[in-house]
């Protein structure tokens, strides 16, 4: 490792009380989406990236149509470019999210403390993906101590409307021109190296019958008796799913899942009304559009089977899946590179993963996009989207290390 590498990996380990503390007050500032409310995180990472020297950071308020469209209250986008040298070189973007999914119960340290206990810092968004946003920032800031022999660009992208889909985030600003990168690291965990994620098709299902009192059920058509059939027959094609499997090591089969249920007027009244909402998850060689046809022609055949119901299917969420591609070569090898130099270990995994994020926006855009950044080797380790959802202060530490140096041999000038 050359002289200049050696002294970035120093220098953050001289700031690890203040990459701490960043950390510990994003975690501070709930961002829970749904709700969807979180300008406030937005406006708190911005001013702290002007407060870290990055002077030509920039608050991107999301238009109110697409904002309400996507079912939140209230966001923004902050982005922060850091030009090296003649800038003549490639422009990395670092891209992770502020907003989290909502706490739930069961904790044993306050979702939005920061507790740290035992080398661990607890609270939601920890692992996703608050610890990349401070990762990724104090990487930049490390490169920029010692910048000589460098020539391009970094821009951080931090967004907060993942949870819901990202089409305010990395969609919003790439359709925008906001961000022209050539290459792109977005949130992951600091074991392995992630090509390719599923995709992801929410539906919601709306069957409409007709009310009557209780006392005389027969003068009714009741939309949960039907519901109830199109559920069983959902179930019984989600048993038929893992039959079918994915050639990308880390991704098994598709999934189906049932995730909301509403419906019924009271007790004593036959329901006019009951709604579902399925989850899909599509693996890198299905079509989503084909999947939803395989869904629509099982709620056909069993609505024919309920004489007077109505059934209306809405498409809510389709997220294509991040496919392998020969363009993340160049970020996999850096990144392997420089995982062996700071962790001294053996070269870490290349995989995919059954979530999806907002790295596929990039991919859609024609990007090379990996994801990599802080956190245990899985998902369920870290307890993301869980009770108890933490970040080993270890972990931290090595990615921003590895980031810093993987942008430094992207960047560095050769003769």
């Amino acid at each position: 490792m050359n002289t200049n590498k050696q002294r970035i990996l120093e220098w953050i380990d001289s700031q690890e009380d203040h990459l701490i503390q960043f950390l510990k007050e994003l975690i501070r500032i709930p961002s829970d989406n749904p709700p969807g409310d979180c300008h406030k995180i937005a406006e708190y990472v911005h001013s702290s990236l002007q407060n870290f020297g990055f002077l030509e950071s920039s608050l991107l308020e999301v238009d109110e149509e697409s904002v309400v469209k996507s079912g939140m209250i209230r966001t923004a986008n902050v982005l922060a470019t850091t030009e090296f040298g003649a800038g003549a070189g490639p422009h990395v973007a670092l891209n992770a999210h502020g907003d989290v999914v909502a706490p739930g119960l069961g904790w044993t340290y306050g979702p939005y403390g920061g507790e740290i206990v035992d080398g661990k810092m607890y609270g939601r968004g920890a692992a996703v993906s608050k610890s990349d946003i401070a990762a990724y920032t104090f990487a930049v800031l490390a490169l920029k101590q010692f910048d000589e022999h460098l020539s391009g660009k970094t821009t951080l992208v931090f967004n907060f409307d993942e949870e819901t889909g990202g089409e305010n985030g990395p969609k919003w600003l790439l359709e925008r021109g906001y961000i022209k990168p050539d290459l792109v690291i977005s949130a992951g965990f600091t074991y392995s190296i992630v090509n390719s994620h599923n995709g992801c098709l929410h539906l919601e299902i709306k069957a409409r019958g007709k009310s009557a009192h209780a006392a005389a059920p027969q003068s009714g058509v009741d939309a949960i008796e039907a519901m109830t059939g199109i559920m069983t027959a959902l179930y019984e094609y989600r048993n038929s799913l893992h039959t079918i499997r994915s050639n990308v090591p880390g991704i098994e089969s598709p999934t189906l899942n049932i995730g909301l249920i509403s419906g019924g007027i009271n007790t004593n009244v036959v329901p006019d009304y009951c709604s579902i909402r399925i989850d899909r998850r599509l693996i890198p060689e299905e079509d989503g559009e084909i999947a939803q046809q395989d869904i629509l022609r099982l709620i056909q055949r069993q609505v024919e089977q309920c004489p007077g119901i109505q059934v209306e299917v809405e498409r809510v969420l389709y997220a294509r899946s991040l496919q392998p591609s020969a363009g993340q070569a160049t970020l996999v090898e850096a990144i392997q590179r420089n995982w062996n130099h700071v962790l001294n270990g053996n070269t870490p995994a290349v995989h995919g993963v059954p979530l999806y994020t907002d790295a596929r926006h990039f991919a859609e855009a024609g990007l090379p996009v990996v994801m990599f950044g802080a956190g245990p080797r899985t998902l369920v380790e870290a307890n993301g989207h869980r009770a108890d959802e933490h970040v080993r202060i270890d972990d931290l530490m090595s990615a921003t290390k590895i980031i810093a140096a993987t942008l430094y041999d992207l960047l560095l000038l050769r003769n």
